[in-house]
């Protein structure tokens, strides 16, 4: 298999992890009813701990090479200060999607440094690719739940948008694979800017969503998605 067609593979792996999520959501049942609602925060707290992992492990210190300090600072402000305003667009509108909006602020960068890393001859796409999986999972499973929940919109077509946000992923690995990766310096960028919008969501919506009255469990998800980062970072690394 070619190195273009491993990153075709690789990222629609990663990005089909989004839809699976949101079935989990739609099919999960458990009783009692404490149980469940214990074990929705915990996922809730664990999509956070991963998106910080990510923040943390890979977008933010893949970046520190390719700019100098002003220029890295902006770039991370900028996307804190972007997804606020986009976060109170769609506060006004009516349509709550700031953890689908972080979901995609974390796939599309790393599928882009996915496409750039198979370009630069590095080994670390695979493990990269499973990490994205990993993370894709419960990310799919709290943007399903906000959206449900909050929107008019049916099961079948937030599965089928999460179906075809998926392949977001193969276009993005292929644009860091054969265009970005001779521009580290924007896939820098991006990644920072994301890495920014990413920190505000998780401190915005999934960190106050996580919190249970009397419930000491869900926040541990949270240790267990950074975890998991640290496990695939000192694979990749």
């Amino acid at each position: 298999m070619d190195a273009w067609e491993k990153v075709i593979a690789l990222t629609l792996m990663a990005g089909m992890a989004m839809p699976l999520g949101g079935w989990v959501a739609k099919e999960e049942r458990i009783r009692p009813n404490w149980l469940e609602n214990e074990l929705r925060h915990g996922i809730i707290a664990f999509g956070g701990g991963a998106l910080l992992s990510a923040v943390a492990l890979v977008l933010v210190p893949n970046s520190f090479e390719a700019l100098d300090l002003a220029p890295a600072m902006a770039w991370f402000l900028a996307g804190g200060l972007t997804f606020m305003a986009l976060d109170i667009a769609l506060y006004r509108n009516g349509t709550p999607a700031s953890q689908l909006t972080a979901m995609l602020a974390d796939f599309l960068p790393e599928a882009l440094a996915l496409g750039a890393a198979f370009a630069y001859g590095g080994g670390s796409g695979v493990l990269l690719a499973l990490l994205m999986t990993l993370q894709n999972l419960p990310e799919g499973f709290n943007a399903y739940r906000e959206l449900r929940e909050n929107t008019h919109y049916s099961t079948r077509r937030l599965l089928t948008m999460f179906f075809a946000m998926a392949w977001l992923g193969p276009l993005a690995g292929l644009s860091g694979y054969w265009w970005l990766a001779a521009y580290p310096s924007t896939v820098a960028a991006i990644m920072l800017f994301a890495a920014g919008g990413i920190l505000y969501s998780v401190f915005q919506d999934l960190a106050p969503q996580a919190r249970l009255e009397r419930h000491w469990g869900p926040p541990l998800g949270a240790v267990f998605g950074f975890a998991m980062g640290i496990g695939g970072h000192m694979l990749i690394y």
